[in-house]
């Protein structure tokens, strides 16, 4: 993950563009199964509209000595998303409202955009931006802004029912690690187990922009998840080593609400607990009202939470090896939770005769139904073909995985069935 985290950094994504195109063809080297599909500008989503394509070739400022300011072949967050082409001379009191700091963070170069408002800029640090010396500045940003496509990569990989999980990302962001390229990273290789394991439901992934993606997206395929999809996943912020954090669907409760809260609280305990009013990524779109997926996210420290978010700082330092491997196994995790969660019926009336079946002490002690007997007993006691595995591991404080297993060898004996 890391490796592949690395090779995309350098790449300028935007909402739209050759940069996002370039990311998913390098993905589809992992998974060549996904389609890539293009949306045309202009085309009407819901109460947005695809908007022009936007690809930038170079960007610089150059200062009234001649000397360069700000070169967008040094760092692709130098230039403000979506900036129009420009090749202009002015001073610097003008040239102000065309640049942007962060004097909170003067190190640092903010992560600016201007998607839906037609405008050109630079970021830099604020340090450098209160050198600047009085003089006419020569701005020049050899870009197009002009009718295109939007593009994203879906894959749909099958199960042994139409049932779905879905999981989603984004790939709009230019060189920011956590923040963007953590979480297709992750997904890519859950993707690849997925491929690689035995799966009851089928699974629906896609690397959408952000917002503007998963509008379209949904435009184009709500029906059918709203009939199908089950549970699914917003993946975002999953590679550094601070925290896990988790963000309710809007109505809380759902499927994935339930086995990412069950996976939190048994493996990661201290993880932070958000509400649906802190939301800021794609599951605004996902739980809207009328929408109202059965979505949430599990994530490392959440977006705009940790001090480098939308700036510069975001780089390959921040993101870890440790944090991307934790980052994968608790989305694992919460899959395997799903898959393991099945409703079992009893198929004997009254407690079953287990000594007979080598699963009882036939000598009756003090200590002889502790432990593994007392868990598979009281996990019998709430077999009933209605609740759900993974809601009887929350009655017992157990994890789904332990019942899961104790289940097996219940199943095995032919105590209960399915």
């Amino acid at each position: 993950m890391m490796d592949l985290l690395t090779r995309l950094f350098p790449i300028c994504r935007s909402i739209t563009g050759d940069g996002t195109r370039l990311t998913l063809s390098v993905l589809r080297e992992s998974l060549p199964g996904m389609t890539v599909r293009e949306v045309p500008s202009g085309t009407k989503v819901f109460d947005w509209t695809v908007p022009d394509e936007w690809n930038a070739r170079g960007a610089r400022l150059t200062g009234p000595d001649g000397q360069t300011v700000v070169d967008f072949a040094d760092n692709n967050l130098h230039l403000v998303g979506y900036s129009t082409p420009c090749d202009v001379v002015l001073p610097l009191e003008d040239l102000q409202e065309h640049l942007y700091s962060r004097p909170d963070m003067p190190d640092a170069i903010p992560f600016v955009t201007s998607y839906y408002c037609r405008h050109w800029g630079f970021c830099l640090p604020h340090s450098q931006r209160e050198k600047l010396r009085p003089g006419n500045y020569h701005a020049k940003i050899d870009a197009t802004l002009a009718p295109g496509s939007l593009t994203y990569g879906e894959l749909i990989i099958p199960g042994r029912t139409e049932e779905e999980i879905f999981l989603s990302t984004y790939i709009c962001h230019p060189s920011l690690a956590n923040n963007e390229l953590s979480g297709p990273v992750v997904l890519t290789e859950l993707a690849k187990w997925l491929l690689a394991a035995p799966r009851r439901y089928t699974y629906r992934i896609v690397f959408v922009p952000e917002t503007i993606g998963s509008i379209t997206y949904l435009s184009r395929n709500l029906r059918e998840m709203k009939a199908r999809v089950v549970a699914g996943f917003n993946l975002s912020c999953m590679g550094d080593d601070r925290a896990y954090s988790y963000m309710p669907s809007r109505k809380g409760g759902t499927l994935a609400d339930r086995a990412a809260l069950h996976i939190l609280t048994r493996f990661y305990p201290n993880f932070i607990r958000y509400s649906f009013l802190d939301r800021q990524s794609d599951e605004r779109q996902y739980c809207s009202p009328g929408v109202d997926l059965p979505l949430c996210s599990v994530m490392r420290t959440k977006y705009s939470c940790y001090p480098e978010y939308h700036t510069s700082l975001d780089n390959l330092d921040l993101v870890s090896e440790s944090g991307l491997r934790g980052g994968f196994t608790v989305l694992r995790q919460c899959l395997e939770a799903l898959e393991a969660n099945v409703v079992y019926s009893p198929k004997i009336l009254c407690e079953p005769q287990m000594g007979k079946r080598g699963l009882y002490a036939n000598l009756s002690t003090v200590g002889s139904t502790d432990g593994c007997v007392t868990n598979m007993m009281n996990l019998l006691a709430y077999i009933d073909g209605e609740t759900s595995l993974l809601d009887i591991a929350d009655i017992l404080g157990l994890d789904v995985f332990l019942c899961a297993r104790l289940a097996k060898i219940l199943f095995d004996h032919e105590i209960i069935g399915l």
